[in-house]
């Protein structure tokens, strides 16, 4: 037996070179895949699971498609390192998820082969139906596949895109990359050759002609229909996605590139949209991570020879105080009810989900489900909580307007991710809920400066009767002290933390800290605003009338943010002063650490220090 090739990976750049590979070298290319996945986000940190799941689809996608002439459309695309790698950034690996290095997430500017940019769920289906769309105007041959895991199937979205794909011929494929639905049957040899029959060109064509002859006996054509239908039902579990029009194909094992192999093949023939089941596993081929692949889904540096251990901090996170406070309130509240859009660790209600299981709702990946299943549980006398990203909520904002905030309902809102992220770039920046929020009327907008603030705000907002909202950052604050009752503070009170003169920092959030260090060489006042929305009127036009120059300071996009409000409180009231706002540029910020950031904003005390400089004082 000869030996095997030796490092495959080394001698592929592009996937006109993957392409040349025999496709018995294919499994060699995906443990090298592998090994390299693990090497190099152990080092750079990222998404592990989820990429050691999808190693040979994507290379069986690469191999077997025209890529980038065919387009391949990730959904979430946290998926997508070996596809990185297949495309000519492998190198560029080491700088992932940092500052001037390549993102963690597909981004058309970064690469030809990037088709659509994305970092939410469910785009995928209706990104890659335009496309092919596009494809039949203008008569190219081109095809769009649409890569969506059994998570993003859960959002509305994705099967509004069904629904319209499924009722054209466009030869769409959409591969639903399933590695965890429970009514995926086992796969095995049966569930392989059924996939291979139906993606087959015999089973096409033998379809289509009796389509046509049954056509002349309406009767039995019906019958034969929902024979099939039946057959088919009864070994997949594809009757639904048929239902849309779809050609159901599947479920096969996702690690067999084999039968990925020519089932992709045999799609390739097949006209109309195709529906294509794949069963993966999260963590493939690391052992620690396929034991506990939510551990290793988001990862930062480690060894890869003795594995993580659970996160630990040495102070807890603001989302860590959330959870705790939440479970705190539940104890005392039992109409509390917590929700989340399938971000059940990400958004800390693992304890609560465990202490208070009938009161603890995980919606699924449905943003603006469970705004408006809130909005039905106020209406019945419940306090809803729901935990929420930043950048998620942009998806609800209907039902922030219509369904919650019009009806004046009693739907406390949870904001984690506000403000920059880090490694997770602009996709999950939590840039702009200030600037939609405070525009809607009947909200309550808070702010918190430091973890015992935040605690505070949170239950200041529960106990609140009408739609509020509490926005927090990612990662952990300043270290305050933080007590443990469940002690509300006045809405639309601040608060002076300093007292100066003629430069008065109206600080909105953690930004607090920062401000505090900016004031001690400008000898300025410090004010922590605590809530956007009602602003503190009285303590605003207090600062106006007795400084020269007022400082607006938030994380949050300086249009239409903190700042802008208080500009239109001072000038709707004829008080003339100076003002500098400060917060996030008109911008997207790339990847980098939270730090970097910030410090681009110029939200650092060294900044404000210079910008106050720059204004004259």
């Amino acid at each position: 037996m000869s030996e095997p090739d030796l490092n495959l990976l080394d001698t592929l750049h592009f996937p006109a070179d993957l392409r040349q590979l025999k496709p018995q070298q294919l499994p060699q290319l995906a443990e090298e895949l592998r090994a390299f996945l693990i090497d190099s986000v152990s080092q750079t940190g990222g998404h592990l699971s989820s990429n050691l799941g999808a190693v040979e689809l994507t290379l069986a996608l690469h191999y077997v498609f025209d890529t980038p002439r065919d387009r391949i459309v990730w959904d979430v695309g946290h998926q997508t390192y070996v596809h990185k790698i297949l495309t000519g950034r492998k190198e560029a690996m080491r700088k992932l998820r940092q500052g001037g290095g390549i993102a963690g997430f597909p981004r058309r500017e970064e690469s030809e082969y990037d088709a659509f940019g994305t970092g939410h769920s469910s785009t995928s289906i209706s990104a890659a139906l335009g496309m092919a769309e596009a494809f039949h105007q203008t008569g190219s041959s081109q095809r769009a596949i649409a890569v969506i895991g059994d998570g993003a199937m859960t959002a509305g979205m994705a099967f509004e895109a069904l629904n319209n794909a499924g009722a054209t011929d466009l030869p769409l494929l959409v591969i639903l990359n399933d590695n965890d639905m429970s009514i995926s049957p086992p796969v095995g040899a049966l569930n392989n050759y059924l996939a291979k029959l139906m993606s087959g060109q015999f089973y096409a064509k033998a379809k289509k002609a009796g389509d046509i002859v049954l056509s002349r006996m309406p009767p039995i054509r019906e019958l034969a229909k929902r024979a099939e239908e039946h057959v088919k039902g009864m070994v997949t579990p594809g009757t639904l996605f048929e239902e849309f029009g779809f050609n159901y194909i599947g479920p096969i094992d996702g690690h067999d590139l084999d039968v990925l192999v020519e089932t992709l093949n045999n799609i390739k023939q097949l006209s109309g949209p195709q529906f294509l089941h794949v069963v993966t596993k999260k963590g493939k081929g690391y052992d620690p991570a396929e034991a506990n692949p939510c551990l290793y889904h988001g990862v930062t540096r480690f060894d890869p020879s003795a594995g993580i251990a659970e996160k630990t901090s040495a102070r807890p996170t603001y989302t860590q105080i959330f959870g705790d406070w939440l479970c705190d309130m539940a104890a005392h509240n039992s109409k509390l009810a917590g929700i989340t859009p399938a971000m059940r660790e990400g958004s800390g209600l693992v304890r609560f989900s465990q202490e208070y299981p009938g009161r603890y709702f995980d919606v699924g990946i449905a943003e603006q489900h469970a705004l408006t299943f809130a909005a039905g549980l106020a209406c019945e006398g419940m306090k809803p909580v729901v935990a929420i990203y930043s950048t998620f909520l942009q998806r609800a904002y209907d039902q922030l307007i219509h369904d919650i905030a019009l009806q004046n309902l009693d739907v406390t809102l949870a904001i984690d991710r506000a403000g920059p992220v880090g490694a997770d770039g602009a996709t999950h920046a939590g840039s702009f809920d200030l600037s939609f929020m405070r525009c809607v009327p009947n909200m309550v907008i808070a702010t918190p400066s430091d973890e015992n603030e935040c605690r505070k705000l949170l239950t200041t907002a529960f106990l609140h009767t009408g739609p509020s909202a509490v926005r927090y950052p990612r990662g952990t604050g300043p270290g305050a002290a933080i007590e443990t009752g469940l002690d509300a503070l006045p809405i639309g009170k601040g608060i002076i933390k300093r007292q100066g003169q003629r430069v008065a920092f109206l600080a909105f959030g953690t930004v607090l800290a920062e401000c505090l260090k900016a004031a001690e060489p400008l000898n300025a006042t410090v004010a922590d605003m605590r809530f956007v929305k009602p602003l503190d009127r009285e303590l605003i036009l207090s600062l106006a009338n007795t400084h020269e120059l007022l400082v607006t300071v938030e994380e949050n996009a300086v249009m239409g943010g903190a700042g802008a409000a208080v500009s239109e409180l001072v000038s709707n009231t004829g008080v003339t002063i100076r003002m500098l706002m400060c917060g996030l540029p008109d911008r997207f910020l790339d990847q980098d650490t939270q730090e970097n950031q910030r410090l681009e904003s110029q939200l650092d005390a060294e900044s404000l220090i210079r910008r106050v400089h720059e204004a004259g004082f």
